[in-house]
């Protein structure tokens, strides 16, 4: 590992995502991404008597649809590297617990997918494992239930605000196979612009993406253009012009490869999602439903993953407190 400019690493033997699998809600399933997705689950209860239960259960989904489709046991994985959006990241700790596998529990808000393989390729690359799981989830139900209102409170939803998904993806990362390869990754910092707006999380998470991704091409002299896309995962149709709008008052301009997971999800008009989506699960599906296969068919071969997080709890908004943002950028080349 190379340590390279302010806060990038790039890897001289970089860890490979050998696998990939996702499992998303019926609402998702219905969406301009469904066809893409690999489980499309048939109620947001999955069978379960609540919402927390069930995005466990989700998770579990996931993880055994991932292992099953890699031909690899709980037996052959070294770590799970995981989180999600629920109090003490409690539906990763059922989801996982009957697996059996050592277990880093992760909080990064929406963020959760780039930390997770961050970390899991940090693991792989500095030789203290040779095969690990990392991914993420988020449940609609569950996450209005815990950061806003409970579902039954049938509140009315502002235009700036974005619909949570009901979703899961998972990869594995390897030492080596085939596959796609983290050849580069920069970690976020916190970046707080002072937005105290629970209900428009795109504002708050839009400085974040944008800061990491500026120094991600400054540390390893790259352009925009040197990528296929640069996807972030759920600024929705507001915090997306923001970014471009403040990456081009600083100079860049992102506007023809910047892709976004939470425009990319629903139709807002039809099915009322207003500013698209968000959730640990929304770029995490995406990546593992769509783009990982894009790249397998070498239809791209170089994208910048930048999963975004609004870094908030009940406590700190009920309190009146800021939203600080932040992004993880991972470059991932089919070589």
């Amino acid at each position: 590992m190379g340590h390279l400019g302010k806060q990038t690493i790039a890897y001289k033997t970089p860890p490979v995502i050998t696998c990939a699998y996702s499992s998303v809600g019926p609402k998702e399933g219905q969406g301009p991404m469904g066809k893409y997705f690999d489980h499309i689950c048939k109620d947001e209860l999955l069978g379960e008597d609540s919402w927390e239960k069930a995005e466990a259960r989700l998770i579990q989904t996931t993880i055994q649809g991932l292992l099953d489709r890699a031909s690899k046991t709980p037996h052959d994985i070294q770590y799970i590297f995981a989180g999600d959006l629920e109090n003490q990241v409690i539906a990763s700790t059922f989801g996982v617990k009957d697996f059996n596998i050592p277990f880093f529990g992760l909080y990064g808000a929406c963020s959760t997918m780039g930390e997770s393989m961050c970390l899991a390729s940090m693991a792989i690359a500095g030789g203290m494992a040779d095969l690990v799981i990392a991914g993420t989830s988020s449940h609609n139900a569950a996450a209005e239930k815990q950061f806003r209102f409970p579902l039954e409170y049938a509140g009315q939803r502002t235009e700036t605000q974005t619909w949570t998904t009901t979703a899961s993806g998972f990869v594995t990362i390897s030492r080596c196979g085939d596959g796609p390869k983290i050849t580069a990754i920069t970690p976020g910092k916190i970046v707080d612009l002072g937005v105290k707006d629970s209900f428009n999380m795109g504002a708050a998470m839009a400085p974040a993406a944008v800061d990491s991704i500026l120094i991600h091409l400054e540390d390893t002299h790259q352009k925009p253009s040197d990528f296929d896309a640069i996807i972030t995962g759920d600024l929705g149709n507001c915090g997306v012009d923001i970014a471009i709008d403040v990456a081009k008052r600083l100079g860049t301009d992102l506007s023809g490869v910047l892709m976004d997971c939470g425009k990319m999800m629903y139709d807002d008009e039809i099915q009322g999602t207003n500013s698209g989506g968000s959730g640990c699960g929304c770029i995490a599906s995406i990546f593992t439903g769509y783009f990982y296969k894009q790249l397998m068919a070498r239809k791209l071969k170089k994208i910048l993953l930048v999963p975004t997080g609004a870094l908030m709890s009940p406590g700190s908004t009920q309190q009146g407190n800021t939203i600080p943002g932040i992004a993880h950028a991972v470059c991932i080349e089919m070589k």
